[in-house]
């Protein structure tokens, strides 16, 4: 495989021949989401109440056997022949380093990472390395392992001399190696108001840290280019990728610039082209969505407009529709995704889907929901759902729960009785504080317990329902990967 660099608009092999980024994102592999396996709250409480049911020894075999069902050989071989060209790999600070030996690189993690890199190079698929969680967090939510609502890696020096250290051994490590397309720095970063603890469904009065941001970029981008030259390094934009106005220009070779484009056309409720009316603070109320909305969405977002002025690539981190809404409405979130499909390649961007396999909520691939580890967690689920501990599904039926906890913020806010407090702000905090921290942590015990009698070779059993071959094809979205895929990459 050829290193990849930039130029211009375009990623090029050695050969100078434009290669298009396209492909889907592995995540809740090396970093473990709730609504991707099914479990609640964060990976290392979680970790932690499986150890304290099953005994360190079992629960450290379950975790192991579900990372090795979850994405192996068969799943980068599946990709490939779908005719993607990448895969994203969303990795947690944690399975390299640990907090109480800062670092002291674990060879586990490096060895499980090697591996697959081994398979995505023998099948011809680059690889995208995304620290998707980071030391002291980047963020303040569930996908970056947080537990706390509390984001200190933007105003804490110990932390983010461990990010630059860590990164300046993963670029020892992988320096010669062609098969990694590059390296995703920071996955959605949000430094906000000068804090970093803002939700990220709050738009107004928005402050970006951008001397914050640039400072870390500049500091980690150039301690990388003193031992690795070579490889293209993806930068994201501030508020979750959305926002780069203040962005120093690119100030380094092979830089490429990721956005994320979620869009309430993917969400609903709502029929597509049509009215989608997705409710909570991320939106303006009812708007009508069609391929031209979903084109001028996309042509002023910051990302795009950043690619443009500066004539960098634009890579579309992470995008996709959700399938576990009203089942009539299927179709409109996959002609919403076709759509944007469509737009990404009309305008030359790189692009990657968000994600590619899940317990049935957004995946291109998901559990068969007759396989033994979804009967087991189930009901589980259907808990989770009563209580919203999966927050950000805002396109769900709404539950007695979360609109308790909404009256709840409410209430506390006539206390207050402050009319500076934006209200949405505050339900948005209460909820994502109440339910997907508080009520996802009291729920892993539970989560833990639904495996407590099993032996080692039960759990490997019930585990392999994540594999592949065993696994159910979203067969509509895979012919839409498979659609734009296969388009010629034109120059940008």
């Amino acid at each position: 495989m050829d290193f990849l660099h930039t130029e211009g608009q375009n990623i090029v092999d050695s050969r100078g021949c434009a290669l298009r980024l396209r492909g889907s994102c592995a995540g809740g592999w090396m970093n473990m989401e709730d609504f991707i396996t099914g479990h609640s709250g964060a990976e290392h409480t979680l970790r932690h109440e499986m150890a304290q049911v099953l005994g360190a020894s079992r629960a450290e075999f379950f975790f192991e056997r579900l990372l090795a069902h979850f994405f192996n050989e068969s799943d980068i071989a599946y990709l490939r022949s779908l005719g993607a060209t990448v895969v994203r790999l969303p990795l947690n600070y944690r399975h390299f380093e640990d907090d109480s030996a800062p670092c002291v690189y674990k060879e586990a993690g490096f060895a499980r990472l090697d591996r697959v890199l081994d398979w995505c190079a023998q099948h011809g698929l680059y690889a995208i390395l995304d620290l998707h969680a980071v030391q002291g967090w980047q963020n303040v939510h569930w996908h970056c392992d947080n537990a706390s609502r509390i984001s200190l890696f933007w105003h804490d020096a110990h932390y983010q001399d461990r990010f630059v250290a860590l990164w300046c051994e993963i670029a020892r490590r992988y320096q010669d190696r062609a098969v990694v397309a590059g390296y995703n720095l920071i996955n959605e970063p949000c430094v906000g108001n000068q804090r970093g603890d803002l939700p990220w469904n709050v738009y107004d009065n928005y402050q970006p840290g951008w001397p914050l941001i640039n400072a870390v970029y500049r500091r980690t981008v150039d301690a990388i280019r003193k031992i690795d030259p070579r490889h293209i390094i993806f930068l994201e934009g501030d508020r979750y990728a959305q926002q780069f106005a203040g962005l120093d220009a690119p100030f380094a070779d092979n830089l490429v610039y990721s956005s994320h484009n979620y869009t309430a056309a993917g969400f609903g409720p709502g029929r597509y082209p049509g009215v989608i009316d997705l409710p909570g603070p991320r939106t303006a109320g009812p708007e009508h969505w069609d391929l031209a909305r979903q084109e001028r969405g996309f042509l002023e977002h910051e990302g795009s407009r950043f690619s443009a002025r500066h004539q960098v690539p634009l890579w579309v981190g992470e995008f996709g529709s959700v399938y576990n809404g009203p089942a009539n409405e299927v179709p409109d979130r996959l002609r919403a995704m076709d759509d944007q499909l469509g737009l990404f390649e009309r305008h030359g961007a790189h692009w990657t889907t968000w994600t590619y396999k899940d317990v049935g909520v957004m995946g291109l691939v998901t559990l068969d929901p007759a396989s033994e580890y979804l009967q087991r967690v189930g009901h589980f689920i259907r808990k989770k759902l009563a209580l919203g501990t999966d927050d950000w599904m805002q396109w769900m039926p709404p539950t007695l729960v979360k609109e308790a906890v909404d009256r709840l913020a409410g209430q506390v806010c006539e206390v207050i009785g402050d009319a500076s407090i934006d209200r949405r702000y505050a339900k948005a905090c209460f909820s994502q504080s109440a339910l997907c921290f508080l009520a996802g942590a009291l729920l892993q015990r539970s989560y833990a317990k639904l495996f407590q009698q099993l032996k080692e070779n039960d759990i490997d059993r019930v585990l392999s329902s994540f594999a592949r071959q065993r696994c159910l094809v979203n067969a509509p979205l895979e012919g839409l990967v498979r659609k734009h895929a296969a388009a010629a990459p034109q120059p940008a």
